[in-house]
């Protein structure tokens, strides 16, 4: 397999092939253009000033929003395997060599932002057209676009497979991830012209629109107003779950997690399988030329024909220490990718944990700074929380990795290697040395506890009390023991200040990863930045998604919206067409002179514009009343030139 000194990413450019990096740049064409034509179908909800400037735009060119990261749960794994075909390009991030053009050190932030711009850019097509209210538009170009990247990214893998970390296979190995995801993609758009298609051929109905409540906060509701027999008869279901539900994961159908949390978990795995294979196949490289400066060695020993030379007695510890740290690399790798794995979805279930009590109005979870945070740090929260999620989940791996590895390493040299070369007794000897060392400290411990308890403490008030009251007994033996422990104590406590120290150590390098946990003691969360934003993101999730609220709010639309109709359902033209000025002011003279021969008594109560009309108006209305009596029977049929005048000449 080919090694080389530099690791680069997956993605360098071949001199026989297409480059993905020049192809991310050359895609910012066409992804603009499809932002164009997408917000030029949107339509903005009020008119401004530049309608009436131009009034060719006619509302046009509204905002194209890529995916919702608060509100939104439909679609979920469409987006998240979107998120999936831009994790290689989001490894790219964290380097500068894509880049095609070469700034000073000094603006390396701006690089930054510059990359991250243009993946956002050259991906935002992939979204926009899953979002968009246009299906067949939508599907048209995203199935243009993705097939693209498709072809570009086989053309790439096939022609030039090779790359300077894992050799011959490199993209195949890196890229399949990533090609998964744009094949489901291509199917997906497939999916949504065919239905498109369907709907304007009349075969199937129309979409329903997104409602504001769904399916599964409506039962979370019905299973708030249940009644308490219910709810015994529903715990005791629970409790019938199986061992996987029990003890690692229970699946909740009154809950869903949003976009943001399922594609941020994706591009973590996703990126975690890059790292691991990665850090692999460079730490092999490493051990390569570490055997390569051993053999170099040897032979300048052997050349030098001094055995007494002081590189002669390296060379067997420098051998051990290769297998040794080769095999303690590979043992550690592993579970560094479970560890880190394992937090990825654990960070789920605390989201899902934590949101469930805010529901419930517990927030004694939280630190007591944290039980209202600031508006604007929580919304900010929504916005950083998926990038540093991914960024903490990779930097955590490699922390996490390298200190496993000091550990291993610590265990070979203390216990398995005095083992493998004799010297297991001695070894067992220095080891009970400090095991019972730390068990005297235990035990002097636990004896100031026993005594406490037993002698220094009265007894209990009631004999179903657990514990002893917090009140003294024989207070003078209490200052004798307080005096001889105090010199101990001294002693103690600097041990326990040692080990206080390396606890915290690697406690927090073990839960570095972990953004929904604070590495900082109490009362300094705040110096922990990812931890505010854990807690911002999930109370902007509390305020936008809590399903009372959101049930609240979709019964008041309702009502409104039945009101409406019933106001509306009084009037039988509220479905006339608008298309043609005249033709709908015809109809409606139409109408007005059809209920008036119908009801001839309201002609005298409608308004009269002008007093010239009004004689006339009133001398046709009595004739007309006069002559409908008298065609009832029983009526006179004859009608008087006195009650009906001389018509005036209208």
């Amino acid at each position: 397999m080919m090694r080389v000194n530099d690791a680069r990413s997956p993605n360098q450019a071949c001199e026989n092939g297409i480059s993905l990096d020049l192809f991310l740049h050359v895609s910012l064409v066409p992804a603009f253009l499809i932002m164009a034509v997408l917000s030029f179908l949107q339509k903005r909800a009020g008119r401004t000033a530049i309608d009436n400037k131009f009034p060719v735009l006619n509302g046009h060119f509204g905002i194209v929003v890529p995916l919702d990261f608060i509100g939104s749960l439909s679609n979920r794994w469409s987006y998240g395997f979107a998120f999936g075909a831009v994790s290689s390009s989001v490894m790219l991030l964290f380097s500068e060599a894509y880049l095609p053009f070469n700034v000073p050190a000094w603006a390396s932030a701006i690089v930054y932002l510059v990359g991250a711009l243009e993946v956002g850019l050259a991906y935002f097509p992939f979204f926009a057209c899953l979002s968009t209210p246009f299906r067949a538009v939508g599907g048209v170009l995203g199935l243009l676009y993705t097939m693209a990247w498709v072809i570009v990214t086989l053309w790439d893998t096939v022609t030039c497979p090779a790359g300077k970390v894992l050799g011959s296979y490199q993209k195949p190995v890196f890229q399949w991830p990533c090609i998964v995801c744009l094949f489901f993609l291509l199917g997906r758009f497939v999916q949504m012209l065919v239905k498109a298609l369907r709907i304007h051929l009349q075969l199937e109905g129309e979409e329903a629109q997104e409602q504001l409540m769904e399916t599964h906060q409506a039962k979370y509701i019905q299973s708030l107003l249940r009644s308490y027999s219910r709810g015994l008869e529903q715990q005791h279901q629970s409790l019938k779950k199986s061992w996987f539900q029990r003890k690692v994961y229970a699946w909740d159908p009154y809950f869903k997690f949003p976009n943001r949390m399922i594609g941020t978990s994706i591009i973590s795995l996703i990126g975690l399988y890059i790292m691991t294979l990665a850090d692999y196949s460079l730490s092999d490289y490493a051990f390569d030329k570490l055997d390569t400066l051993k053999d170099s060695l040897k032979d300048l020993v052997a050349a030098c024909n001094d055995t007494n030379n002081a590189f002669a007695a390296w060379i067997p510890q420098l051998e051990e220490f290769s297998n040794v740290a080769r095999g303690a690399w590979l043992a550690t790798t592993i579970f560094a990718s479970l560890t880190s794995v394992t937090y990825t979805f654990h960070v789920l279930v605390c989201y899902r944990k934590h949101l469930r009590r805010l529901w419930a109005g517990q927030k004694s979870f939280l630190p007591e700074r944290y039980h209202n945070p600031s508006s604007a740090v929580s919304v900010a929260a929504i916005a950083k929380y998926s990038g540093w999620q991914i960024a903490f989940t990779l930097w955590g791996y490699l922390i996490i990795h390298f200190v496993q590895f000091l550990f291993a390493l610590l265990i070979a040299y203390l216990v398995v290697l005095p083992v493998r070369h004799g010297r297991g007794l001695a070894a067992l000897a220095n080891l009970g040395f400090v095991l019972l060392t730390v068990g005297i400290v235990m035990a002097l411990v636990t004896v100031q506890l026993v005594l406490v308890q037993v002698f220094f403490l009265q007894d209990k008030i009631s004999p179903t009390d657990k514990q002893k009251p917090l009140a003294l007994n024989n207070r003078r033996a209490f200052h004798n023991f307080n005096y001889f422990f105090f010199f101990y104590n001294v002693i103690m406590g600097l041990s326990n200040c040692v080990l206080r120290l390396l606890v915290s150590c690697v406690v927090g390098t073990w839960l570095v990863s972990r953004i929904d946990r604070t590495i900082m003691q109490r009362g300094y969360e705040s110096l922990d930045p990812g931890y505010s934003t854990w807690i911002g993101m999930i109370f902007a999730d509390h305020y936008h998604g809590n399903p009372v609220m959101v049930c609240f709010c979709h019964l008041l639309l309702v009502d409104r919206l039945q009101r409406q109709r019933a106001a509306s359902s009084y009037s039988q033209f509220n479905h006339i067409s608008t298309a043609s000025v005249a033709g709908s002011r015809a109809r409606r003279r139409w109408r007005l002179l059809y209920t008036l021969m119908r009801n001839p008594r309201l002609i005298l109560l409608r308004k009269r514009h002008t007093s010239a009309l009004r004689p006339c108006l009133d001398t046709a209305a009595r004739a007309y009343v006069l002559a409908s009596q008298s065609e009832r029977p029983g009526g006179d049929s004859q009608i008087h030139a006195s009650e009906t005048g001389q018509m005036p000449s209208c």
